[in-house]
């Protein structure tokens, strides 16, 4: 199987997969298309990804030949394909709440997506502090976030979102690393948990690979003109 994703540091969406695999110790190998600025007839990521998705986005996907889009459904195609991993869990009732909880991060949560972009070898607490007074948005995505995390941890035990890590857990691992680079305030409780999933096998891997990048992109960077 190959999995193209984009630059690590930025992409939030090929994290998901990428750690979920790497977690699990499901082969794969990683083709890293790296952003450019998209503009149509002139990007070559477009013009690379073309080849294997016609959505012109990563992450993708693919198994001999077959390729399968889209963050929730390659993650329930994994799930198929290796029975063994329990990537989701495997009480019938927590693993439709489990895949609630993808949903909703998956279509949700714009504020803090939009406002606090993914930038995992930054460090922007003085951003971060503005962007929570100005934007409610924010401030409610972020309270929303916690509650989630609360609610799943309690219920399950933890120490991850459903015991064991997960699906939910590499869904929300883009998250927890915004709230890292922007410094934005949460309960023990979500800090703990952050601290766990970034201490994960395929969190700390994508992390550390992310860091050595060094690939700044100014597109990318909303809040920096050059890497401080």
């Amino acid at each position: 199987m190959q999995l193209y994703i984009g630059n690590k540091n930025y992409s939030s969406w090929s994290m998901r997969p990428w750690v979920l695999m790497r977690q699990f110790e499901i082969p794969f190998d990683e083709v890293m298309v790296r952003f450019d600025d998209f503009e149509a007839g002139a990007s070559a990521f477009k013009r690379r990804i073309a080849e294997v998705t016609p959505t012109g986005r990563v992450p993708v996907l693919v198994d001999d030949g077959f390729a399968v889009w889209d963050t929730l459904a390659i993650d329930e195609y994994l799930a198929e394909r290796f029975p063994q991993h329990a990537l989701w869990p495997r009480d019938a009732r927590q693993r439709a709440r489990a895949r609630s909880v993808c949903a909703e991060m998956h279509s949700g949560f714009s504020a803090l997506r939009s406002h606090c972009p993914q930038n995992l070898e930054a460090t922007l607490p003085a951003v971060g502090e503005r962007v929570l007074k100005e934007q409610s948005g924010v401030r409610n995505d972020l309270a929303r976030v916690q509650a989630l995390w609360t609610d799943a941890l309690q219920a399950s035990g933890g120490p991850f979102l459903f015991g064991a890590f997960g699906t939910a857990d590499a869904f929300f691992a883009p998250v927890a690393g915004r709230i890292r680079t922007y410094g934005l305030p949460v309960s023990d409780t979500a800090r703990a948990y952050i601290d766990r999933v970034f201490a994960s096998p395929g969190v700390a891997a994508w992390v550390r690979e992310a860091l050595v990048e060094r690939d700044f992109l100014q597109f990318e960077e909303p809040y920096r003109r050059s890497r401080d």
